[in-house]
């Protein structure tokens, strides 16, 4: 048999047309062949046909895959570098985007926070924010009475006064408002080398009280003295005498007056100044039935009650008031012991003052005077 004169791909183009609904007569008489040629390629190309018509199908439908899913890409990558130049990454300006990226580029919303990263849930999440207004003004108003008070003291004071609010609020309206104190950095604290004896703790309001000197100076530069006494069980403070100078009768002196309204103690815990081993602090302490309880030398963390005492003394008293006088200094800082009394909340008593807590001491598990160190 001679060789067809019509190549392979001629003869599969023919088959197609006529496949495609074209007549035979046609195609037949275009090539230049019969009718019965064109049976015959049919007979023997019928299978290479149905072959070649399945994977140029699969081809072409790949082909569009892959072009749309270039077309996706691309276009994903212009919608990311768009946001990319804002560099939005909260998840408020994320759900800006989402809306931006729809409108822009007709994409739909899953595709938009998918590329974002965001879940549609939070995408579609609506805020239900409080109005703080009334909280805020409340918080600044306590904050400028008591500058030095934190957000938990601060929240103690808003329960007092009735607001119904958390202590992650509060904290988030302190901060938002620029009401963070700026505090010193913690010393590292210096361990004992051995084991030192820890006094029992006291069982009822003034059994124990804790006494020490502080020093600050008048708006001249003139120096004046104050003695500090705190009741270790309640935190409460019987006395602070300010004078110019104190020796050891204007230290009895101070003292005799807080036995009088509050009962004498039965240990005076002190460190070892001169005023308190003074023959007439001694003599008083004999004859009341007090006993004097020294501190180690050197060691002021086991009178670690007064120090903190004075610390909040400083801290919100001296550092925030100017005294031209000893009338003066002496007006301020009652006024302030009167606030730490009955109205300053302490952690350590659950938030109550210690004025409450001398009205229902068994409310309260007595305090250890100090911490065994190693």
């Amino acid at each position: 048999m001679r060789k067809s004169r019509l190549s392979a791909e001629q003869i599969s183009t023919a088959l197609r047309q006529v496949e495609s609904g074209a007549p035979v007569v046609e195609v037949t008489r275009k090539l230049g062949v019969s009718e019965k040629t064109y049976y015959l390629w049919k007979k023997q190309y019928a299978h290479l046909l149905t072959n070649e018509l399945r994977e140029l199908r699969q081809l072409r439908e790949e082909n569009a895959k892959l072009k749309r899913l270039v077309a996706d890409l691309t276009l994903d990558k212009v919608m990311l570098q768009e946001v990319l130049a804002k560099k939005g990454l909260t998840a408020a300006s994320r759900r800006a985007w989402v809306k931006q990226l729809t409108a822009k580029f007709s994409r739909g919303e899953r595709r938009a926070c998918r590329l974002l990263e965001l879940s549609r849930s939070t995408c579609r999440y609506e805020s239900r924010k409080r109005d703080d207004l009334v909280l805020r003004q409340q918080i600044r108003a306590i904050a400028q009475v008591r500058p030095r008070f934190g957000y938990r003291r601060i929240l103690v004071m808003l329960k007092r006064e009735g607001f119904r609010v958390g202590s992650e609020r509060v904290r988030r309206i302190y901060r938002e408002e620029g009401l963070s104190l700026r505090l010193r950095p913690k010393r590292r604290r210096k361990l004992a080398s051995h084991l030192r004896i820890v006094a029992p703790p006291p069982s009822r309001p003034h059994e124990r009280w804790s006494m020490d000197f502080m020093v600050d100076s008048f708006m001249d530069g003139r120096r004046f003295r104050v003695l500090t006494v705190v009741d270790i069980f309640s935190r409460h403070s019987p006395i602070i005498e300010a004078d110019l100078s104190l020796n050891g009768s204007k230290v009895v002196a101070a003292l005799e007056r807080a036995a009088k309204r509050f009962g004498y103690p039965k240990i005076m815990q002190v460190d070892n100044g001169t005023e308190f081993q003074s023959k007439v602090l001694d003599a008083w302490a004999f004859g009341h039935g007090v006993k004097l309880d020294f501190i180690r030398p050197g060691k002021p963390v086991d009178n670690c009650f007064i120090e903190s005492f004075n610390a909040r003394l400083r801290d919100e008293c001296f550092n925030a008031n100017v005294f031209v006088s000893l009338a003066d200094a002496r007006r301020k800082i009652e006024d302030w012991r009167i606030d730490y009394n009955d109205q300053r909340p302490h952690s350590s008593l659950g938030d109550r003052t210690p004025s409450e807590l001398l009205r229902q001491p068994e409310a309260v598990k007595p305090a250890a005077t100090a911490q065994t160190l190693k």
